[in-house]
């Protein structure tokens, strides 16, 4: 393995992992990381725009589903919902990053294509 594909690959794990910050800084935590290194590198490698380009859309699909979330937590149904999401998000991202390391591309299910 190169360098070159080696620091291809770092970048396309920390584009699905970095997601993880979110639970440190609220809100758009779990955005700006993958927002970030998908800007700052989609132009180097076809790789790294793919998974950050999945990763992103992940993440703005999982903020729609928690702010629904939130609305539904004034029926109580929401909290319930709202730990789900959390779970999955957390697995998922750890999915996907183990799944980079090995050079394949995850697609997050329940995500929406927003970025195309």
């Amino acid at each position: 393995m190169t360098t070159e594909s080696t620091t291809v690959r770092t970048w396309t794990i920390l584009a699905h992992a970095i997601a993880l910050i979110g639970f440190f800084v609220p809100i758009a935590g779990h955005i700006v990381g993958p927002l970030v290194i998908w800007l700052a590198k989609r132009d180097e490698s076809p790789e790294v725009d793919m998974h950050g380009k999945e990763s992103v859309n992940f993440q703005i699909s999982m903020l729609i589903y928690n702010v629904i979330a939130g609305l539904l937590c004034f029926v109580l149904i929401g909290i319930p919902i709202l730990i789900i999401l959390h779970f999955l998000n957390i697995v998922f991202v750890v999915i996907a990053a183990i799944q980079a390391s090995d050079g394949k591309l995850f697609r997050y299910p329940l995500s929406l294509r927003l970025i195309k």
